[in-house]
C-alpha cells in the first residue's frame, strides 16, 4: 500500500470516526458502557481487575481518538484556510494575507497588532460619523438596506 493511499484511507477513517464520535447516540452508548461497568462492580467485588478494565479502555480510546480528531481538525483547518485565501484573492483585500498561517509566531503577533490598530482607527471614524448623525457606531459600520455586501 503506497503512502498516499494509506493517507487517503486514514483520512476517510478519521472522517467517519470523528463524525460518529460527535453524535448524541455515541455519547449515550459510551455512558451506557460506563454504567454497565459501574453496575458490575459489586459482582467483581470492585477488584483491581474490574477497575483496570475501565482505566485501560478509556486510556486506549482517548489515545487513539487524539490522532483521529487531530487529522480531522487539520483537514478542516486547511480547507477553511483555502476558502479564506480564495476570498482574499477575489476581493479587494490585500493579497499579503494569503498564506499568513505559515508565518512564525512573532510575525503573526505583529500583524495582529497592526490590524487591531487599524480596526481602532476605523471604529474611531465610525464613532465620529455616528456622533454627527446621532447613530451608534454599529449602525454606521453596517451596510445600508439594499446595498451589495462585499
Amino acid at each position: 500500500m503506497s503512502g498516499n493511499s494509506a493517507s487517503k484511507l486514514f483520512s476517510k477513517f478519521a472522517t467517519a470516526v470523528s463524525g460518529l464520535s460527535g453524535k448524541p447516540v455515541t455519547f449515550v452508548l459510551a455512558l451506557g458502557l460506563v454504567l454497565v461497568w459501574a453496575v458490575t462492580g459489586p459482582f467483581f467485588r470492585f477488584s483491581e481487575t474490574w477497575q483496570l478494565v475501565i482505566n485501560t479502555s478509556t486510556t486506549i480510546i482517548t489515545f487513539l481518538m487524539v490522532f483521529v480528531l487531530q487529522n480531522s481538525q487539520n483537514r478542516d483547518g486547511k480547507a477553511l484556510q483555502a476558502k479564506l485565501d480564495e476570498l482574499i484573492l477575489t476581493s479587494q483585500a490585500q493579497n499579503k494575507f494569503v498564506g499568513i498561517e505559515k508565518l512564525d509566531e512573532e510575525s503573526l503577533r505583529k500583524m495582529s497588532k497592526t490590524l487591531a490598530e487599524k480596526a481602532e482607527g476605523v471604529e474611531d471614524v465610525a464613532d465620529e460619523k455616528a456622533a454627527e448623525r446621532g447613530q451608534s457606531s454599529a449602525q454606521v459600520l453596517s451596510f445600508p438596506p439594499g446595498a451589495p455586501e462585499r
